[in-house]
């Protein structure tokens, strides 16, 4: 959301680009009519020195016989396509200038999304990293300023681990964002997707056992050839993001199952889903729905950017839908290791 006094400069400066526009376009269609009537004067005054000269000459004797002489031919020739070329240099001329606003005013409003998406993510990345400092420090502080018990000492230490890992994945996060777009290399090995999922469903009910998870699969195994640690990252962050929006009781579906090209994880939520005109920026880097200011889930808009180029790195595919009767679906296919059996042995 921008603040009144940008909002202000934005208006006057699209205002003030209208205003220019109009003023070339009425200037423009004003000489094109000058031009025309000009030229059309010509032709008449050519058209009248040739039929006194020709009546003169005594070559033609009526107005009829005029109208069909090769010279006046030549002539109207000329003119039509004078008028032709006149025609076609304005509509190249206004083609132009709507394809050239267009453009110009498209790259504009990239620019200031790119603006709005690098300030929100400023904000969100200042808020995800104070969050679990703070929480860090008040731990430590806790610690030296009191004599706590054995229990507590406890306590107090899985909430320290507890923040230092959010903080640590938020980290990997910034660096493995980076490494994808320019020296991120999978390490391919054989996978067993029910396995991979199976472990980070119970890391997600731990973190989050509020929320209610559900694994389902028709086929095992189900063998791809992939980064363990990547497709670790894809799976955690589409049940993050699962959670994130599901409200205060999330049920999140997992489904995965194959055909003989490809294996389909599919990961679907209950809540508010997302609207259309989102779906397709979603996937964009540091791109997030709302406003960071007033926004209430945490996040840097990095998740579903990681979760997309590494799905792009395997060769698959990534895409959101509609869940019925309310909430989203995030689809993922990957090929599948084309013998399971000898994948399945490389795994035990």
């Amino acid at each position: 959301m921008k603040d009144p006094e940008s909002k202000a400069i934005d208006t006057r400066l699209r205002l003030l680009s209208y205003g220019v526009i109009l003023y070339m376009l009425m200037a423009f269609t004003w000489w094109s009519i000058l031009l025309f009537i000009k030229n059309k004067d010509a032709f008449e005054a050519k058209r009248d020195v040739l039929k006194l000269s020709m009546i003169a000459q005594e070559i033609v004797r009526s107005e009829a016989e005029f109208l069909q002489n090769d010279r006046y031919q030549i002539l109207a020739t000329q003119y039509r396509r004078q008028e032709w070329m006149i025609f076609g240099e304005a509509f190249v001329f206004v083609i132009s200038l709507v394809i050239g606003v267009w453009l110009i005013n498209r790259g504009y409003n990239k620019e200031v999304m790119a603006a709005r998406q690098r300030r929100n993510f400023l904000l969100s990345i200042t808020h995800e990293l104070k969050s679990p400092l703070a929480s860090i420090r008040l731990v430590l502080e806790t610690f030296v300023k009191r004599e706590l018990a054995h229990e507590q000492i406890k306590q107090f230490s899985q909430k320290g681990l507890k923040e230092t890992e959010r903080l640590n994945g938020l980290v990997n996060d910034l660096l493995l964002s980076a490494k994808l777009e320019s020296a991120y290399q999978p390490q391919l090995e054989a996978i067993n997707l029910l396995d991979l999922f199976s472990e980070l469903v119970q890391r997600m009910r731990d973190n989050h056992p509020h929320a209610s998870f559900s694994l389902e699969t028709d086929q095992d195994p189900i063998i791809v050839n992939a980064d363990q640690m990547g497709l670790s990252s894809v799976g955690l962050n589409l049940l993050e993001n699962a959670v994130k929006y599901s409200g205060p009781h999330p049920e999140i579906k997992i489904s995965l199952s194959k055909n003989k090209e490809e294996a389909l994880i599919a990961i679907a939520d209950k809540g508010p889903g997302i609207e259309d005109k989102e779906k397709k920026r979603i996937f964009d880097k540091f791109y997030r729905v709302g406003n960071e200011e007033t926004r209430q889930t945490k996040g840097t808009g990095l998740g579903l950017f990681i979760a997309d180029q590494i799905v792009r790195v395997h060769r698959g595919a990534i895409a959101v839908s509609d869940n019925q009767p309310q909430g989203t679906v995030f689809s993922v296919r990957l090929p599948i290791a084309q013998n399971d059996e000898q994948a399945l042995h490389e795994i035990k």
